[in-house]
């Protein structure tokens, strides 16, 4: 094999062996002068303004004349682009590179807008009001459970509460007292059947609709996924269809557009019957929710009302069990601290 002698920094060359990769201008960047263009950058380096080789590869020929210094392997890659050189400077004095977001071509897009624009607009609107009517219902659905679970919780607790105090021995020894506690206990318990009563009324008439009402949302959302699909189909036909019309007209190009005409013709017409539906029905589902959920909410507002009405009279009929004669609530508290002060006293003397 030939050798040839070659002087590059006091070495020799071998042919067949690759070049040693020029390093980048290892001067600081603010000594690298932006050049836009090859045609400049050879200028300048003519001139003497900047004294670096060129490098081997014109990739980094571009980032070393454009004023930065390439990371290992990103000028491998195409779709990695610098960013503005003020903008992408960091700490270590390195550019900071980032992925194309644009798309340079539109593949399988028609030209001309198949769907004018203030009827997607509507479709939008429409649908986007019934999204937060789904998200509504759900929710006020669960409010629902959770307070009558809470309601249930409460009655329950009251119940168990009277029936702890009918089982302290307490009551045994005072009759007055136990007479109180089964008066309680009576209430409570009336008090939770009317709690059931109420949170079953609650149940068929209010949480149950909301559900039923909840389950059209599932078809719904179907309905417009098909709807998206026959539009996708329908864009790529029309774009097809733009593709052979574009040509020049041979024989074999209009017997194409012949058959993509024909193929595109119920795509379209599927389309546009499912369009026309759901624009239509889409109001008048947002707009049946009042006549709907009205009865509903009658029948909560009733159970309430019926509810806490006898609330009122069994606390009543409690009240006046329980009350003694020519007692207030301050002479009740003053009762309560004077026993507390003898308790208080008998303790300590009993640690005495």
């Amino acid at each position: 094999m030939r050798i040839l002698q070659a002087s590059v920094s006091g070495r020799k060359r071998t042919r067949g062996f690759p070049r040693r990769r020029h390093r980048l201008n290892p001067k600081p960047r603010e000594a690298i002068p932006q050049v836009a263009s090859r045609a400049s950058a050879r200028d300048a380096r003519r001139r003497g303004r900047v004294n670096s080789p060129r490098p081997a590869h014109p990739r980094l020929f571009r980032a070393q004349w454009a004023g930065f210094t390439s990371l290992p392997g990103d000028w491998l890659n195409p779709e990695v682009i610098p960013e503005d050189p003020v903008a992408a400077e960091d700490p270590g004095s390195r550019a900071r590179f980032r992925t194309m977001s644009w798309i340079p071509f539109k593949i399988g897009q028609p030209k001309k807008q198949i769907v004018p624009k203030t009827v997607e607009r509507d479709f939008e609107r429409e649908y986007g009001k019934l999204q937060q009517l789904e998200e509504q219902t759900r929710r006020l659905q669960k409010d629902m459970k959770k307070g009558t679970d809470a309601d249930l919780a409460l009655s329950k607790s009251a119940v168990k509460i009277s029936l702890d105090l009918l089982s302290n021995p307490l009551c045994e020894q005072d009759q007055d007292f136990l007479n109180m506690v089964t008066a309680l206990d009576t209430a409570m318990k009336r008090m939770d059947a009317f709690n059931q009563e109420k949170v079953n009324q609650i149940q068929k008439t209010v949480i149950e609709p909301l559900k039923k009402f909840s389950s059209v949302f599932p078809s719904l959302n179907m309905a417009v996924k098909r709807r998206e699909q026959a539009l996708q189909d329908y864009r790529r036909l029309q774009a097809k269809v733009e593709k052979y019309e574009e040509k020049e007209k041979t024989g074999p190009v209009l017997a194409k557009l012949h058959q993509a005409r024909e193929e595109l013709r119920p795509v379209r017409d599927d389309f546009e019957a499912k369009n026309k539906q759901l624009l239509d029905e889409m109001p008048r589902f947002y707009n049946s929710r009042l006549d709907y959920f009205q009865p509903s909410f009658e029948s909560l507002i009733r159970a309430q009302v019926g509810y806490y009405s006898e609330m009122q009279k069994i606390f009543g009929d409690l009240t006046q069990q329980l009350d003694q004669p020519g007692h207030t609530d301050e002479q009740r508290e003053r009762e309560n601290e004077a026993r507390l002060s003898e308790l208080r006293a008998l303790s300590i003397v009993a640690d005495d």
